[in-house]
């Protein structure tokens, strides 16, 4: 039985512990809330987050206990918003995950910092590139926790790694498959948040699929060349982890990201819109990220740039919008 630690109460996280102890697993589950732990234990459903999903608390076992959650693990899951990574993993020694293989299941950047969530991991307690992984594609927690046919990827410079993870995700509605471009998944997984969030602003102001369709046609050319200046190398961006997932996260109903946008393009201030959500959008950090450093590589991005101005300089929805569409071919 493999031992896996999932960090983070979510949608998302809870759909992988279903999924990871189903298939025989044990997964020690970490939460920040007692009350989310004791309703668990007593009724075996996460209160605030796909509640009709119902754990077998044999493979199961609830926590407030951080360092207790990760102590036998195998494998260490993070699936907290990228927001809050920093502050949960500091309060662990360095030499904590000294021999465990982290995968992160998150898709954003650590805020303030503009990394990646893996190579914080690794700058923070000094692991090596080969003990990391990412799960990418389009993948839904909420289509997940339904058992609708899902594709995963795990990315992972070391493809053992990836390959293995793979097995303890697969089932009959799960497919998994494992590669190595871990920078190239993880970056699009940031990116496509921030697609998805302008494309909520648009359909907030009323454009139609149309204009979301060459929206989304450009968020490929756009991605393809920060990708190619921040990491170079041959990358199909066709493929599921890539494209995929940035066609899910801008067309779907279950996109956080989408609707945070449409809510922000109908007239909602960022605060109120993150208040009625409840929920983290990922591309309103990213979006400030991928700026940041995009100020170095100087990569051609204007729907990032539309965003960017939008959500932190404050220009109106409308005007941006009149601005990016004549940028659009």
């Amino acid at each position: 039985m493999e031992k896996i630690a999932m960090l983070g109460g979510g949608s998302w996280a809870t759909a992988l512990t279903k999924i990871l102890s189903e298939n025989g697993s044990r997964v020690d589950w970490w939460l920040r809330s007692k009350d989310d732990v004791q309703h668990l234990l007593r009724t075996r459903h996460n209160p605030r987050y796909l509640s009709a999903v119902q754990l077998d608390l044999n493979r199961v076992h609830p926590t407030t206990d951080l360092e207790e959650a990760i102590e036998e693990a195998d494998w260490l899951v993070l699936a907290v918003p990228a927001a809050f990574v920093q502050p949960v993993l500091d309060k662990l020694d360095r030499d904590a995950l000294k021999h465990k293989n982290v995968i992160s299941a998150i898709k954003g950047m650590i805020p303030g910092k503009n990394q990646l969530v893996t190579d914080y991991v690794a700058e923070r307690f000094r692991l090596p590139r080969t003990q990391l992984g990412v799960i990418a594609g389009p993948c839904h927690a909420e289509e997940v926790a339904l058992e609708k046919q899902s594709y995963l990827t795990i990315g992972s410079p070391d493809a053992g790694l990836a390959l293995a993870f793979c097995e303890l995700l697969r089932n009959r509605f799960v497919s998994a498959h494992p590669a190595t471009d871990l920078d190239g998944i993880e970056y699009c997984a940031v990116m496509k948040n921030i697609i998805a969030l302008t494309g909520g602003i648009a359909h907030g102001l009323g454009y139609g699929d149309n204009f979301l369709a060459v929206l989304v046609s450009n968020a490929v050319q756009e991605i393809r060349r920060f990708l190619q200046a921040i990491n170079p190398q041959p990358r199909d961006l066709s493929a599921s982890a890539y494209l995929g997932d940035l066609l899910v996260t801008a067309y779907s109903q279950f996109s956080r990201n989408r609707t945070f946008g449409s809510m922000v393009g109908r007239g909602y201030s960022v605060k109120s819109a993150q208040l009625e959500m409840n929920m983290v959008a990922e591309g309103y950090y990213a979006v400030k990220s991928i700026h940041e450093l995009n100020k170095k590589l100087k990569v051609t991005m204007p729907i990032t740039d539309a965003a960017f101005n939008i959500l932190y300089e404050r220009i109106s929805p409308a005007v941006e919008l009149e601005i990016l569409k004549e940028k659009l071919r």
